[in-house]
């Protein structure tokens, strides 16, 4: 009895062992870069990216008229202006909460035409098969979208698979 439960112990430590040294491979995707180098040419995707470049100019230019009031309210504290720069620093409050939430409301809605754009072309199976092929023939364990940052602090550019992606999907 002993000498099973020895044989049983060492026998499951082995295993655990052998687990535990497992190493688990990551790899990234730019899935915009993807999709861009496939779809540039489409009238939704020419339409996406105008809606892209229209959201940045509106952050673009809610950011200066955030600095210009930060401007103002410099000049106001330096004239002693304590009405104007409650004033200022209010307004700036404010915008710059709006273009907190503008930023996060259209950025979302951004992503999801992308993906809604990528579901209806029938792409996105198609890249999926690729991955997992890819993924599979090169021993990755998981592969990340690099355009979905949340949890991605840093990556080497050694497991960016973006461009093997591509070549892959050219030659079908």
């Amino acid at each position: 009895m002993k000498g099973t439960f020895f044989a049983l112990f060492f026998a499951f430590a082995a295993l655990a062992a052998a687990q535990g040294q497992q190493l688990t491979r990551f790899a990234v995707v730019d899935m915009a870069k993807v999709y861009s180098a496939f779809f540039l040419q489409s009238e939704a995707v020419r339409r996406l990216e105008a809606d892209a470049a229209k959201v940045q100019a509106d952050i673009n230019r809610m950011t200066g008229e955030i600095e210009g009031l930060r401007s103002s309210r410099l000049s106001a504290s330096e004239s002693g202006n304590q009405a104007a720069v409650l004033r200022l620093d209010n307004e700036i409050r404010e915008k710059t909460e709006f273009l907190r939430e503008f930023h996060a409301v259209r950025t979302a809605e951004l992503e999801s035409q992308r993906r809604t754009l990528a579901r209806n072309d029938g792409f996105l199976g198609e890249v999926s098969g690729e991955i997992r092929a890819l993924a599979e023939s090169e021993g990755f364990t998981m592969v990340l979208d690099l355009g979905s940052t949340s949890g991605i602090l840093w990556y080497s550019p050694t497991v960016d698979i973006t461009d093997r992606l591509i070549q892959r999907l050219l030659a079908r």
